[in-house]
């Protein structure tokens, strides 16, 4: 029997509605992960895409991955990984034919090749196959396809070559970062395509024992038990907040049947929402206890109260938001022609709330003023970059 854990989308270097998450990340892995694997004797650690929150992860974003790499060599624990649509493909790749030697195996870029990997149980051979995340225009590159793709036909493309590379017979397991049709979605996940579908159909993974899945946070099951995604590490939307997250400690059988276990991880800080009056925060402390979770709080009153973040900081040190759903005047603190206060302009929202505030719209003169400020400091925040 083999037993490995699946996990996706670490995001490692996140910040947070302008929190850096690296400490939270670090605890998670290196407290209950490490032991998680040692404890279950897991022979191999899956992680299928979004090692890192973007392309150029900070320092310390990768020295945590590097130190995770060592451990589990340390401990001859097979890690398999890919690159997500998040992560430069070209530098998740690097040093992998130097780490095959101590049981790492990632691929961050797609070749014509698609070789899988070969490992031993004590039933035999197990192949594995990595699919790093698969663009349509990369697809058309690497196997020299001249016809337009979707990402429906672009991963049957890479699927049906790979395939002829398996062995006969042999058990067999995919690591893809993809969306697959019929999944739920989460906030914090950027998006594949723009304009058109980035569905996948579940079924051109059937010929898999286990398909070890990432991209959507939310752990769920892909069109069938032995298609799943993890989830994410953490929490990273407050729309994510009634989400459990974790691992999935999966047995692979000699017959090429699995077993999953969901296994949850508890972070430091949870990501969670607080809805009541300002009254009921303030005076309840039975119900509404101090945190020092990351706490998004929507406010039932009826009323703008001034200096109301702060005073909710008192409560909540590391609050992020704070909604006002029930306003009775023009200007809602929620919404704008349907578009959700989150993704609004910050001239928008500079211009809504002081509407709220005053009772008077911003004059042109004022508009421009406030234009020009906000444009100092984006180019201050690229220059810093």
């Amino acid at each position: 029997m083999l037993r490995f854990i699946h996990t996706a989308d670490w995001h490692l270097g996140r910040y947070f509605h302008g929190l850096h998450l690296t400490a939270d990340q670090r605890a998670i892995i290196m407290e209950q992960l490490l032991p998680l694997v040692k404890d279950e004797k897991a022979e191999a650690v899956i992680i299928a895409g979004d090692i890192y929150d973007r392309g150029v992860p900070p320092v310390e974003a990768v020295d945590l991955f590097d130190e995770f790499l060592r451990k589990m060599a340390e401990a001859k624990v097979k890690v398999f990984y890919i690159a997500g649509n998040h992560d430069s493909e070209a530098r998740l790749n690097f040093g992998g034919r130097l780490m095959e030697q101590a049981g790492i195996f990632v691929r961050g870029r797609l070749d014509d090749k698609m070789a899988p990997i070969i490992i031993e149980d004590k039933f035999g051979p197990v192949a594995v196959e990595l699919y790093p995340y698969m663009e349509p225009a990369g697809v058309r590159a690497v196997f020299g396809v001249e016809e337009t793709l979707d990402f429906e036909k672009a991963h049957e493309i890479v699927l049906q070559k790979s395939r002829e590379k398996l062995p006969k017979g042999v058990r067999s397991i995919a690591v893809a970062h993809a969306f697959l049709a019929g999944g739920v979605s989460s906030d914090s996940e950027r998006p594949l395509a723009v304009g058109g579908s980035s569905n996948v159909s579940p079924a051109i993974f059937k010929d898999f024992c286990y398909t070890a899945l990432g991209h959507l946070h939310n752990p769920q099951r892909a069109g069938a038990d032995n298609i799943r995604y993890s989830g994410s590490l953490m929490k990273y939307s407050f729309d994510e907040a009634e989400q459990k997250k974790g691992v999935l400690l999966v047995d692979l059988d000699e017959k090429g049947q699995t077993q999953e276990t969901f296994v949850p991880l508890v972070p430091p800080h949870d990501v969670r929402r607080v809805q009541a009056s300002f009254a009921e925060i303030e005076h309840d402390r039975a119900k509404f206890p101090q945190s020092d979770d990351y706490v998004e709080v929507e406010l039932t009153d009826t009323g703008i109260i001034l200096d109301v973040f702060n005073k909710l900081k008192a409560i909540y040190p590391n609050l992020m938001h704070v909604l006002y759903p029930n306003l009775q005047h023009e200007g809602t603190m929620r919404e704008q022609n349907g578009q959700a206060v989150l993704k609004l302009t910050e001239e928008t929202l500079f211009a809504q709330y002081y509407e709220d505030m005053t009772q008077e719209k911003l004059d042109e003169g004022q508009k421009e003023f406030i234009h020009g400020c906000l444009q100092e400091i984006y180019q201050e925040e690229r220059d810093a970059k």
